[in-house]
């Protein structure tokens, strides 16, 4: 695989990309087009870089405009942890072989003998964004600092153009290229949300309001504060209340947790409920009808939006800690209630205008600093995708659509294939955005491409992964993406 990205081609980006003939034929001395070209590189097109960097004769890239891998560096809270065992690495329950296993870069590390002493199944936060950032410091086919710009399909050459821009260490550009594959997959990842009535605040500099995704970035910020108000039940959530709470003095807390959710609940994390993260619970998913998985996406939230019960015990061993000698920490914490409003008062504080779903109440809360834990979205693809817009299939609700292999539908006039990576949540379900769903996706990726260039898929992938069976007559079987289909059906 080339160690570099091809060197730049000036692209006439003054044009509209619809007004744009097809290329020419490229100079000889250009580049081969990639077999596949990757934009984004969060942890899932990682992984999907890790395996294909073991698959013969395939030609592979990938590109982020961030000068080098960065995983949630605002969560990467002092002793937090995956919520994933450490088998959700990039490549182990696809490839346990590859030489980019987690287990592998503790050897790399000689830290294999700590670890095996630990016996820790669930790994720190911050130990998870150091071996990703190895591999994406070690890969071949990793290069940063490249920014997307248009993508385009060139009819005449039957591949995908991509123009992009080269960025230095200050984010600065530098120079214009434009690199052509024959397939493409975006993995651009999820960003922030800001609820609406706070969106005004959060944009605001001189106003402490934050989203949990710059917490320990402005961590001494919000200490500062009289009072804090963290908003959001999910995990996140927990991890900055609790944080903010072992910070501050007995009796002088002064913190306020609120969340929409009926109650501050435990994720569910039984070892049946654990299958609704299975490849058979999302091809079981992919083929129920699309108003059916519409409804059912909110309603699992406790799969996935939930607080881990160890995080749940330490909070309240820490608030009982706090009552040993006598009072009440001066924290409170309220499920149940929704943000209608928000606004500055004066220079310093900021007021919240509360709704209580069940009492049907409101009164307004003073508060000093915000901390949402409002989770993230996923990033729109209609930017990007633009000058493609006219070949995309869209289902009722204006989204493109993903089959069963993580593909977007197209019109058949478009030859090359894109694969999408945390994208699909509305098409395969709450596994979609879970770490320990990234090599088996990955690999079925590729399995789809090799199979597409060599007639041969590349990895073998089991046939069943779960004991539940999701829905009645194997139904969820019929469309189990590997070579080992056959088992299934009998």
């Amino acid at each position: 695989m080339p160690a570099t990205p091809p060197a730049p081609v000036p692209a006439p980006v003054s044009v509209p990309a619809q007004a744009q003939a097809p290329a020419e034929p490229p100079p000889a001395d250009q580049p081969a087009p990639f077999d596949l070209l990757g934009i984004g590189i969060g942890p899932f097109n990682l992984s999907l870089a890790a395996l294909a960097d073991g698959v013969p004769d395939l030609t592979a890239a990938f590109y982020d405009q961030r000068s080098s891998f960065q995983w949630h560096p605002g969560l990467l809270i002092d002793g937090a942890t995956l919520q994933v065992p450490f088998l959700a690495d990039l490549v182990t329950l696809a490839d346990p072989a590859s030489r980019w296993s987690f287990l592998n870069w503790l050897k790399a590390r000689e830290r294999l003998f700590p670890f095996y002493f630990a016996e820790r199944f669930h790994v720190h936060r911050a130990e998870y964004d150091a071996y990703c950032r190895w591999a994406a410091d070690a890969l071949p086919s990793t290069h940063f600092g490249q920014q997307v710009d248009a993508v385009r399909w060139n009819p005449g050459r039957g591949l995908f153009e991509v123009d992009h821009t080269h960025l230095d260490e200050h984010g600065e550009a530098e120079a214009l290229g434009r690199t052509y594959a024959r397939h493409l997959v975006i993995g651009i990842g999820t960003a922030p949300y800001v609820p609406q009535p706070l969106r005004p605040l959060a944009d605001a500099p001189t106003v402490p309001v934050v989203h949990s995704a710059d917490y320990v970035k402005q961590r001494e910020r919000l200490l500062g504060a009289e009072h804090i108000t963290v908003v959001g039940s999910g995990q996140s959530g927990a991890e900055v209340f609790l944080d903010l709470l072992r910070a501050r003095p007995a009796g002088r807390e002064r913190l306020t947790w609120l969340a929409r959710t009926p109650a501050f609940a435990p994720m569910e994390y039984s070892r049946l409920g654990l299958e609704h993260f299975t490849p058979d619970y999302s091809r079981y998913f992919h083929g129920l009808a699309e108003p059916v998985r519409d409804r059912l996406v909110p309603q699992q939230w406790q799969l996935h939006r939930g607080i881990d019960d160890a995080t749940i015990t330490a909070i309240h061993d820490e608030l009982y800690r706090r009552t040993l000698d006598g009072g009440w920490p001066d924290a409170v914490l309220t499920p149940g209630v929704s943000v209608r409003t928000a606004g500055r008062i004066g220079t310093q504080s900021i007021e919240l205008h509360l709704e209580h779903v069940e009492q049907g109440t409101r009164t307004r809360l003073m508060t000093d600093a915000v901390v949402l834990a409002t989770g993230y979205r996923e990033r729109p693809l209609d930017q990007l995708l633009a000058p493609l817009d006219a070949y995309l299939k869209r289902d009722s609700a204006d989204r493109p659509k993903v089959d069963a292999r993580h593909r977007l539908e197209l019109d058949r006039a478009v030859t090359g294939r894109i694969y999408v990576q945390n994208a699909e949540r509305h098409s395969h379900g709450v596994g979609a955005p879970d770490l320990g769903l990234a090599a088996w996706r990955s690999a079925v990726i590729l399995n789809d491409l090799t199979g597409l260039l060599t007639g041969a898929e590349h990895f073998p992938l089991p046939a069943r992964t779960a004991f539940t069976t999701f829905g009645l007559d194997g139904a969820a079987a019929g469309d189990v993406p590997t070579r080992t289909a056959a088992l299934r059906r009998g």
